[in-house]
């Protein structure tokens, strides 16, 4: 396994935004809709969108 040098990977961001889909998920399922879920719906796209842009633009 190698080091990190301080720099993040990308799929950290995906590992990241799935979870904050089940989270989403489940907290939807218990309590319905309240800010909670529309946190964690919020983070979760900002993480997926976060995991493209470190796809789309790689750091040269």
């Amino acid at each position: 396994m190698g080091s990190i040098d301080g720099e993040i990977p990308a799929v950290w961001f995906l590992i990241s935004s799935i979870g904050f889909a089940v989270l989403t998920f489940i907290q939807y399922r218990n309590t319905g809709k309240n800010f909670n879920t529309f946190f964690l719906s919020f983070m979760g796209i900002i993480f997926f969108i976060s995991y493209l842009i470190l796809i789309i633009f790689p750091k040269t």
